[in-house]
């Protein structure tokens, strides 16, 4: 790696050591943070060769300034069920870097959002936002509410409670949240009614992944599955390889995960599984995609209830069977750390050609290491997943100047967006030693552009 970028010893020892000092520095500030210390390891190590060649990130403290978040905020958020009890959640909201732009990312509303989860999120927004090319800046948010089995009134309630909070840290210039797990356009609903309340103002750029009624973009639903597979496609036609009679795996069954299948069927292969919490489902004859999104889009409904209409498919509890699966493309999209050094070894001894991640982080260190290893092509999350964030971006423009462009438009902004995010994403990993491994390659192309901005903006 140094012969090839012309780096002597000691300028690589220099920045290896800087490396290994903001990382310490990390899990001190951020002790039992698992998923963040996870998130801020993958990337850091692979910046190595860039910090070396360019010693003036380790002058200007890029690092540090990289891992703090700008502003954490933490709330409480009560709120009243229906049968008149109240209740009081957590809600968060990290801004985390606006070197590019005003603070953009999702809000998660799952049991399992803490301050650990909101931050690895946010870290791994500022490199995604900044490969998309878009003018955007970095946050996360959300709440450790339970949206499963609660009712309408509900999820209004909690949702109006969280957005009361909310809306006293964002704004279209400031900070512009979106969907994530758990917040569809339900939530998005309701929170931009009461913001619209609170303020005053019909501001429809405070909010992204709203409904088409009142200021949404066409394909912003399916973009992140959307993205993902067009990514794919140009990893796969670098390779000399197509989607076309593939059998793809695809694990989870919500928006990224119906759409990537969509797509990926479009390009001629045959999805053979997918998944849901509680279990998955498999058909080596391909999954009719229709009936999923029948079952979880409009009935809300369990994948196993797949069954009643296809008797010739399997269905099987639990979800990390679903990658000892035979099959030549797979495509986490689901949750984090989804995929083990286990599942990687199985996926690897049935032949996986290609993962990309639909999902944030889906894969472990141990598991990306192993596709590393034995060729397998890999399109990690903040490269491959940028497509939600990517039409997040193109919701606002069209909010700006109060114009709604037809699917198509949109459709072909995107794919743009994610050949060009592939095509950085691949000079960067050839330019600093790394050919072929689009993991590091992501983390070089997203930063240097941040640390960039950040150099010619000095320190306040």
């Amino acid at each position: 790696m140094g012969v090839a970028l012309g780096l002597k010893k000691d300028e690589l020892k220099n920045a290896k050591e800087y490396v290994n000092e903001v990382l310490a520095l990390v899990k001190k500030k951020n002790p039992g943070e698992t998923e963040f210390h996870q998130a801020v390891e993958e990337v850091l190590h692979s910046l190595i060769p860039i910090i070396a060649k360019h010693p003036v990130y380790m002058d200007n403290g890029i690092l540090e300034r990289l891992t703090e978040p700008e502003r954490l905020i933490t709330f409480s958020v009560p709120w009243v069920d229906d049968n008149g009890k109240t209740h009081v959640n957590r809600g968060f909201r990290v801004q985390f870097n606006s070197a590019l732009g005003p603070y953009k990312g999702g809000l998660r509303f799952h049991p399992s959002v803490n301050a650990s989860i909101v931050k690895f999120l946010g870290f791994e927004q500022i490199l995604k936002n900044s490969l998309t090319g878009q003018p955007l800046g970095a946050g996360k948010g959300g709440s450790d509410f339970d949206p499963k089995g609660k009712s309408d009134g509900e999820i209004m309630r909690f949702t109006q409670s969280f957005a009361t909070e909310l809306n006293k840290h964002i704004g279209p210039d400031i900070d512009i949240p979106a969907g994530d797990t758990g917040v569809g356009a339900r939530e998005i609903g309701f929170m931009f009614g009461q913001m619209k309340r609170l303020r005053g103002a019909y501001e429809a750029g405070i909010l992204t992944g709203k409904g088409l009624e009142y200021g949404g973009s066409l394909v912003r639903k399916e973009a992140t599955g959307y993205g993902t597979v067009y990514f794919l496609n140009e990893m796969l036609k670098d390779a000399g390889l197509s989607l076309n009679g593939k059998r793809v795996t695809v694990s989870g069954s919500g928006n990224v995960s119906i759409y990537a299948m969509e797509k990926a069927a479009e390009s001629g292969a045959t999805i053979v599984a997918c998944s849901d919490s509680d279990g998955y489902i498999y058909d080596p004859s391909g999954i009719e995609i229709a009936t999923v999104k029948r079952i979880k889009e409009e009935e809300g409904k369990r994948i196993s209830e797949y069954l009643k209409t296809h008797p010739g498919a399997e269905y099987h509890s639990g979800c990390s069977g679903i990658w000892s699966l035979p099959c030549d493309i797979a495509l986490p999209c689901a949750t984090q750390n989804e995929i083990d050094e286990n599942d990687a070894q199985m996926l690897v001894k049935n032949h996986v050609l290609a993962v990309a991640e639909g999902a944030n982080m889906p894969s472990t260190k141990a598991a990306k290491d192993l596709f590393v290893k034995n060729n397998v092509l890999f399109a990690p999350a903040k490269a491959a997943n940028a497509g939600g964030v990517a039409v997040s971006s193109l919701e606002m423009a069209q909010n700006s100047m109060r114009l709604r462009w037809t699917f198509e438009e949109v459709d072909q902004h995107l794919q743009k967006i994610m050949k060009n995010i592939y095509q950085e994403t691949k000079k960067a990993s050839e330019e600093y030693g790394y050919p072929g491994d689009l993991s590091v390659g992501a983390n070089l192309a997203g930063f240097k552009r941040v640390a960039d901005a950040l150099v010619s903006q000095g320190v306040v």
